[in-house]
């Protein structure tokens, strides 16, 4: 290389080396060759998925730059400082790049060398002698900043590059936030396994961004723990999943599976309704000790012993043993269905004892037999007979006497004729079971048998997740551990989540710490000042968010007389750069996708967005939550309140619809706005 060559011509050089090292990497996967190192078919099948999952990761994405930034260390990192090692220069960017002698040419955002990159200060550079950030127009690298942390002749300054990216026109799903991450964003990203973290975040803090990066973390640090138990990310809905599911994969993780809640409970078709009552009362926490009393009724005491014939002998277990046994496995903490087996086992047990003292020398396997014994299985089915989770909660919604019997000191009687079904269903199949039935369910399910637990579970906008649900959840993490992320202000159902310390009780993990996001990134300062009018109105005591944008962005608040006004907007916002939301209570939903049409603007729906076919987007008010729009057009806030059950949701509504614009809002309506909102007398 010329020694001529300027600083971003050298920048470019090592670019273009760091891509065909990946090139090279990515050839050597292709070219394993694995059919003399496999013993059988099915070694050579899960060896072969590793290697093709290995070349995905390792896929030279063109539109997402292989590395945004370089750390120029004054001393090499772990070596002794008084030792006065050279310093090392380290690029850093989404996966780690070597060259054909195996030496370092991009590190991974992840490794402990490139945590300065985030946190180093001109307070503490972390002996950090300078840190480079680049910017790049269309895939290529077309400029650099640099900050002279060990310099205390240079002034600490807003990092232009920084600011762009962050302000940055989005069309698409959701990216990630990898070049932007803030120090306060990376303790969270870079804490450990062991311990759960809570979230609580205002919009545009980027907690979602947060949640997710702390996977790929957790994945690089304890790869082969995660790869054995397993990681999970659960989103409100489908639309939600499919906005996030390219930032994962795009850090080179691409095992990590997505769900609802609705989706991990899924035992049963889901295919009826609830009241806000009904399913208020059946997302209740209340509800686990009346499914358990329920499940527990079927166990009886036995009123006569139990006779087991082998060979010429007859050994008989006593009533009162047989009930001591029974006693003792009630007390113990134990599922309905493991407890079952261990009965027959005690039983089994009880025949041994008696044959040792008749001088018999009988082993596991006679024990074995005894409990497999006709007269011993009779026992069993008849004193801890098998219970089918959906039966169990189907008698429960549908008998009257036995949801009294066990909901007793827990339900009143109004709760319970909420929960009970005005039609019986007479089997499972036939029932037109709720999404709350469901978790229910689930919560049987896991009495009878336990549900397996995962390494890591994600858990996104908790902040709507019944009591119930929580208990869903965190049934999938007894092992492991738990990142929440949401936001108090935005709770929009009948059982949103009043405080993080009684949802994390409710998820069985109440010392995880809590961690509070103020600084917003995304959303413009006039559109959160505007915003945060509502939150004494619906959550009192909770700090707004601070915008630090440098960009205020576009706000307006217009008056209009029609849809055709709407339209009028969307097409001045599709005049910028970037995507655009018209977002709208669903009532409204069908007027203006017809406005649309007859327009001739093409749009998406909710999710989306991953095709190319327009920048527009019609978005139901329920469906908002957790997407973003450079620019939004918000139609008749009234209307979105009005949509909700009660004043209080449906200004929690509006609020999440305010927040979804990343470069500008314009509100539009016809009728008077809330009061919160009104214009202010000078």
């Amino acid at each position: 290389m010329s020694t001529s060559s300027s600083p971003l011509d050298r920048e470019r050089a090592h670019l273009d080396s760091s891509r065909a090292a990946l090139r090279a990497m990515r050839e050597d996967a292709e070219a394993l060759d694995i059919r003399d190192v496999t013993a059988n078919w099915v070694n050579a099948e899960v060896l072969q998925r590793q290697i093709d999952d290995r070349i995905k990761a390792l896929a030279d994405l063109s539109h997402t730059p292989l590395f945004f930034g370089r750390l120029d260390y004054l001393h090499a990192p772990g070596v002794d400082l008084a030792e006065g090692a050279e310093g090392e220069q380290f690029y850093i960017g989404r996966r780690h790049v070597h060259d054909a002698e195996g030496d370092p040419m991009v590190i991974d955002w992840r490794a402990p060398v490139s945590q300065p990159f985030y946190r180093a200060s001109k307070k503490d550079p972390m002996d950090v002698a300078l840190r480079r950030r680049f910017g790049y127009t269309g895939g290529a690298l077309s400029a650099y900043e640099d900050e002279h942390l060990s310099d205390p002749a240079e002034v600490e300054r807003t990092s232009k590059l920084l600011q762009q990216e962050i302000e940055r026109p989005r069309v698409g799903p959701m990216r990630d936030i990898v070049a932007t991450i803030q120090p306060e964003q990376d303790e969270i990203v870079r804490s450990g396994l062991a311990g759960s973290v809570c979230v609580q975040g205002g919009p545009g803090t980027g907690k979602t961004a947060v949640g997710l990066h702390r996977v790929a973390y957790l994945l690089y640090a304890h790869r082969e723990r995660l790869a054995r138990t397993g990681t999970l990310v659960i989103g409100p809905n489908a639309s939600f999943l499919h906005y996030i599911e390219q930032v994962l994969p795009a850090l080179g993780e691409l095992e990590v599976r997505q769900s609802t809640v609705d989706d991990l409970v899924a035992q049963v078709e889901v295919r009826g309704t609830d009241s806000a009552e009904a399913a208020l009362v059946k997302g209740d926490a209340r509800m686990a000790e009346v499914v358990r009393r329920a499940l527990r009724s079927h166990i009886t005491l036995p009123d006569e012993g139990v006779v087991v014939v082998r060979g010429s002998r007859r050994w008989r277990v006593a009533s009162y043993e047989l009930a001591d046994i029974v006693r003792e496995l009630m007390e113990r903490d134990m599922r309905y269905g493991a407890a079952r087996d261990a009965l027959s086992q005690r039983v089994a047990h009880a025949v041994l004892v008696q044959m040792e003292r008749a001088g018999e020398a009988p082993d596991d396997r006679v024990q074995d037999a005894v409990a497999r014994n006709p007269a011993v299985k009779a026992l069993v089915k008849a004193v801890w007979p098998a219970v089918d989770p959906a039966k169990l909660v189907l008698r429960l919604l549908s008998d009257a006497e036995f949801l009294a019997e066990h909901a007793e000191g827990l339900l009143d009687a109004a709760e319970q004729k909420a929960v009970l079904w005005v039609k019986p269903a007479r089997s499972t199949k036939s029932a037109k079971w709720s999404a709350a039935d469901a978790v229910l369910i689930d919560e049987a399910s896991d009495l009878v048998a336990r549900t397996h637990s995962l390494g890591h579970v994600v858990l996104d906008e908790a902040q709507d997740l019944s009591p119930m649900q929580y208990r869903a959840v965190g049934r999938r993490a007894t092992t492991g551990s738990v990142t929440v992320l949401g936001d108090l202000a935005q709770g929009t159902t009948p059982w949103a989540t009043r405080s993080w310390g009684e949802a994390l009780a409710h998820l069985g993990k109440p010392e995880a710490v809590v961690e509070e996001l103020t600084a917003g990134f995304r959303v413009p300062s006039d559109v959160i000042a505007y915003a945060s009018r509502l939150l004494p109105s619906i959550a009192p005591g909770l700090a707004p968010v601070e915008s630090v944008r440098e960009n205020p962005g576009a706000f307006e608040v217009r008056a209009v007389s029609g849809a055709g006004e709407v339209v009028a907007a969307c097409v001045r916002a599709l005049e910028r750069e970037g995507s655009v939301g018209l977002i709208a209570a669903d009532s409204r939903c069908g007027e203006l996708a017809g406005a649309l049409g007859a327009a001739g603007l093409t749009f998406l729906a909710p999710g989306e967005e991953t095709t190319a076919e327009s920048r527009l987007t019609l978005v139901p008010a329920s469906l908002a939550k957790g997407l973003e729009y450079d620019y939004v057009v918000l139609d008749e806030p009234a209307a979105v309140v009005a949509g909700e059950p009660d004043e209080r949701t449906g200004l929690r509504r509006l609020y999440v619809a305010l927040t979804r614009a990343v470069s500008g809002l314009q509100v539009t309506h016809t009728s008077p706005l809330p009061p919160q909102l009104a214009p202010r007398r000078a």
